[in-house]
């Protein structure tokens, strides 16, 4: 059953590629997710926003929507694979289209990729989120060699890894719900209309 008031949370995907292995880890996450009651879940695919490569002057309907519901949000799940060290550069396009949709408000992350599982891209992404004001919170869900975990139709190889991901990913969400509560009531203070 779902709370009077449940957190909006965004699942939001980090990579725009064809063939991409996001779609296989935002559809396992958002099955883990959908049940639980603190939280609303919607998923952000840059995919369906048209997010412009540059930044132009006037901001497209697609671009303004995106901004819309980012900005409703009160935490994110961001799914990011690592490429050369870092994330795409898309995801930054979604970061920096709505920079102050992310103040105050907490991000978890699922990354995937070769032998460091995507955990580069996420320690870049730590810095990136500082600078907004954004909370990263430690819980990661990494997996490791990403493109060998799963099967053809996205179906985890390993019982035991699937397992594993599914403990850590209940683990981050009972923490990236603390945060969101906790940053929600933050952000309804007077105060906070002084330091944003």
């Amino acid at each position: 059953m779902a709370t009077r008031d449940p957190l909006t949370l965004a699942l939001v995907y980090g990579s725009t590629r064809e063939g991409r292995l996001c779609d296989t880890l935002v559809n396992w996450a958002a099955e883990q997710i959908r049940d639980l009651p603190d939280f609303a879940l919607q998923v952000i695919d840059p995919r369906d926003f048209a997010v412009p490569a540059d930044f132009p002057n006037a901001a497209s309907a697609s671009v303004r929507q995106l901004h819309h519901r980012l900005t409703k949000t009160d935490a994110f799940l961001v799914v990011t694979p690592e490429y050369n060290h870092s994330f795409p550069a898309i995801l930054k396009q979604v970061i920096d289209i709505s920079s102050a949709a992310w103040k105050a408000k907490p991000v978890a992350f699922i990354s995937y990729g070769g032998v460091s599982g995507g955990l580069r891209a996420v320690e870049l992404l730590r810095l990136v989120y500082a600078e907004l004001h954004a909370v990263t919170v430690r819980n990661v869900v990494s997996i490791i060699n990403a493109g060998d975990e799963f099967d053809a139709h996205g179906r985890w190889q390993s019982e035991e890894q699937k397992a594993r991901a599914e403990k850590r990913l209940a683990q981050q969400m009972a923490v990236l719900g603390w945060w969101a509560k906790s940053l929600k009531a933050g952000r309804r203070l007077p105060e906070f209309a002084a330091v944003s």
